[in-house]
């Protein structure tokens, strides 16, 4: 394969450049060559790098999580336990958060069935949003930033 512009990789994978120049200051991509123009030349090496931390994003995992899968994939003498201990630690996050995601569904609907009538003086949902209460916030779910969780990993 023939040297890549940025540009070109990025219409290839179906990404933004900003989204490559940031892999790369993550040091998730290594640093491209350049041209005697000075600009970036991506390689296969690149590609296929740039394929598998998007396959990794597009599971919802971290930048973290990425790194970890990467520098073992750098090392193929490595066996598989590793590699599954990232995956089985994601895969309980999602279990989690699918939990967290269910709670807040049932209180969001319970929420909605306080404003069932126009007739009604005033929404209901509003003063209950508005009603200070003691009961616990949200599950965490509700403020959970998408792929922000923490990571450990197991070796």
């Amino acid at each position: 394969m023939t040297d890549l512009t940025i540009g070109a990789l990025a219409h290839r994978l179906q990404c933004q450049t900003e989204t490559i120049r940031f892999y790369e200051k993550e040091g998730l991509l290594p640093p491209p060559a350049r041209s005697g123009g000075n600009y970036r030349l991506y390689g296969q090496l690149h590609l296929e790098r740039l394929a598998f931390i998007r396959r990794c994003r597009s599971l919802d995992m971290t930048l973290d999580e990425i790194r970890v899968l990467l520098q073992l994939r750098d090392k193929p003498a490595d066996n598989c336990v590793a590699v599954s201990s990232v995956l089985d630690e994601h895969i309980r996050h999602v279990a989690d958060r699918i939990d967290e995601l269910s709670t807040l569904q049932r209180q969001l609907h319970d929420l909605r069935q306080l404003c069932v009538s126009a007739d009604q003086q005033g929404c209901g949902i509003l003063k209950e949003l508005a009603r200070g209460t003691d009961e616990p916030q949200a599950p965490s779910a509700a403020r959970h930033v998408r792929g922000s969780h923490s990571h450990r990993t197991r070796r």
